[in-house]
C-alpha cells in the first residue's frame, strides 16, 4: 500500500526516510560483500520489473488517501534473498514515486519501510527462512500463510 504525503508529518517522513536509507545502505553493503554472480543480477532485474508491473495495478482505499496493491516483497525475497530483494523493491518504489505519483517524496521512506524493509529484513530472515529450512508440510505452509496475514 502506498501512503500519500498527506498522511505524514514532515518529522515522521524524514525519520522514516532516514531509517529506510540506512536499511537500503545496509543491503547494498551486504550485496556488495556477497558479490552477486552474473546469473543473479538479471534475475534481480526481471523479478523487479515483474513486481513493478504487478504493483502498478492499484485500487484506491476510499477516505484514506492511500491505495492498495499486490506487495512483491516476499516474492522477491524467495527468489533473491533479503538484501537483493530490498534493493530491487527500493528501485521499484522510487520509480513509482517519481514518475507515476504513487505516494510522494515525503512518504517515500515510509513506503520503502512498509513494502520493502519489513518483508525483506524482518519477515524473511525471522519467519520465512526458518519455516522453509525445515521440511515443508501443509501445516507449515498454512502457519506461514496465517502469520503473513497478521504481519
Amino acid at each position: 500500500m502506498h501512503m500519500a504525503d498527506a498522511l505524514l508529518s514532515p518529522a515522521v517522513g524524514g525519520t522514516m526516510l532516514a531509517a529506510s536509507a540506512a536499511a537500503v545502505a545496509y543491503s547494498a553493503v551486504k550485496v556488495k560483500k556477497d558479490e552477486l554472480n552474473d546469473k543473479k543480477l538479471p534475475v534481480m532485474a526481471v523479478a523487479g520489473a515483474f513486481v513493478f508491473a504487478a504493483q502498478m495495478i492499484n485500487f484506491t482505499i476510499p477516505g484514506t488517501g492511500s491505495s492498495g496493491h499486490i506487495g512483491g516483497g516476499m516474492l522477491l525475497c524467495a527468489l533473491l534473498g533479503g538484501a537483493p530483494a530490498l534493493l530491487s523493491l527500493a528501485a521499484v518504489l522510487i520509480i513509482q514515486c517519481l514518475f507515476f505519483a504513487d505516494g510522494g517524496l515525503l512518504a517515500l521512506g515510509s513506503n520503502i519501510f512498509n513494502i520493502g524493509v519489513i518483508p525483506c529484513l524482518i519477515v524473511y530472515p525471522l519467519i520465512y527462512k526458518p519455516i522453509v529450512r525445515k521440511k515443508l508440510s501443509i501445516g507449515r505452509i498454512s502457519a506461514a500463510a496465517v502469520i503473513s496475514t497478521v504481519i
